[in-house]
């Protein structure tokens, strides 16, 4: 979920930072356990239902979109053209659609954001190549998060993995800091350029979200006021980790299991790439 707001930027302590880092494992466990669940017939209603019993079954943990800004989900699940923001409902997921869930988890008053985009039974070859270079292009933009760098390293790092694809980066739509609230600043552009930008400091914690188009760049909002759509109709696709800026590199806090899976699936690389799986792992 990507609106935004004004703010100072807050750095977090090691304790605070752990303390999202717990929301975070919540999420990642959820992901995998979620996955099986995506099949052909398969309602975004049951879907989001399994969320929000999942993330309420973890002592303190409370769906952090349920009510934010009046969105009626406990997660934003997006179909195939839709970007972002897609609300829950009967509609039944077909083969060969894919399917961006985006989940936050409040927890003892932090807050972590994740999302990951599935495959629905058999995709096509247009549908695979999107997930693969949106996946990519969140790896090198997490491995470009260190001290030293600035924000539009992140957003540079995106735009060259993008770059001779055919693909689109959505330029309306940014990652954002998180911490006490979903949404706090820095702004996180996915077009940046390297060198710019907030210089990136320890203790920044930020939600990094590569959002790609398979035509045009531009969005639309449907008639729901909540769900963003490709305005041409065509294919887009959403990763989402929450990371920590800390003297040793990025701590990935929503990694685990389906990411470290995906890795070795695809062939990739994690010292090549960067890093998908957190350094602070499920308690």
């Amino acid at each position: 979920m990507a609106r935004q707001r004004a703010g100072a930027i807050h750095l977090k302590s090691p304790a605070e930072i752990e303390a999202i880092a717990q929301g975070g494992c919540i999420i990642a466990a959820l992901m995998d356990e979620i996955e099986p669940l995506v099949v052909p017939g398969v309602t975004t209603e049951a879907l989001d239902r399994f969320v929000d019993e999942y993330v309420r079954s973890h002592d303190g943990a409370v769906p952090a979109f349920k009510g934010l800004y009046g969105f009626p989900g406990s997660a934003c699940i997006s179909v195939n053209a839709e970007v972002v923001h897609g609300i829950p409902a009967k509609r039944r997921l077909r083969g060969g659609d894919i399917v961006s869930i985006d989940v936050g988890v409040r927890r003892e008053g932090w807050c972590a954001d994740s999302a990951f985009t599935f495959p629905v039974g058999e995709i096509g070859a247009e549908a695979a190549h999107i997930m693969d270079v949106t996946r990519d292009a969140l790896r090198l933009a997490v491995a470009a998060t260190v001290p030293g760098n600035h924000v539009g390293d992140i957003g540079a790092a995106v735009v060259e993995r993008v770059r001779g694809t055919g693909l689109a980066i959505i330029p309306d739509l940014v990652g954002h800091g998180v911490g006490r609230e979903i949404h706090e600043e820095p702004q996180v552009s996915n077009v940046g350029r390297r060198g710019r930008g907030v210089p990136l400091q320890p203790g920044m914690v930020l939600a990094i979200e590569p959002m790609l188009a398979a035509g045009t760049d531009q969005i639309v909002t449907l008639a729901d006021r909540w769900t963003v759509s490709t305005a041409d109709g065509r294919l887009s696709a959403h990763f989402e980790h929450t990371v920590a800026v800390t003297a040793d590199g990025p701590a990935v806090l929503t990694g685990g299991g389906i990411w470290d899976r995906s890795d070795e699936r695809d062939g990739h690389d994690p010292a090549v790439t960067g890093p998908l799986s957190t350094t602070i792992r499920h308690p």
